[in-house]
């Protein structure tokens, strides 16, 4: 590969990293605001934060950057985060588990028989 298309490529990644990041603590900004009227204010907030830094164009700097925004995030994650319920870890998934083979379930009991 030449010397552009390795800095095209490390910038690609950068930029899936960011966007990443991002989704990521904007989702668990929600875990912390237990109203969407208190959420509005905290994800303009990080929007800020973010486009701080939209055009910083050094490739370290922007790798620092990034290092140092994913720490902050693992910091501040929440530490009980809000999972959907009948999502996988919600009180409601697998709440009715199929039976296990060699069980079956007679759904017209009582009229086997008749015809």
């Amino acid at each position: 590969m030449s010397v552009p298309a390795l800095y095209l490529a490390r910038r690609a990644a950068q930029k899936e990293r960011v966007r990443i990041l991002y989704r990521r603590a904007l989702r668990d900004t929600l875990n912390w605001a237990v109203h969407r009227h208190l959420f509005y204010p905290d994800a303009d907030a990080l929007r800020e934060k973010f486009d701080a830094n939209k055009n910083v164009e050094d490739v370290e700097h922007i790798e620092k950057l990034i290092a140092a925004g994913e720490a902050s995030y693992n910091k501040w994650r929440h530490p009980d985060p809000y999972i959907v319920p009948w999502a996988p870890g919600g009180s409601k998934f697998c709440r009715n588990p199929t039976p296990p083979p060699g069980i079956e379930i007679i759904h017209d009991y009582g009229r086997e028989n008749h015809d």
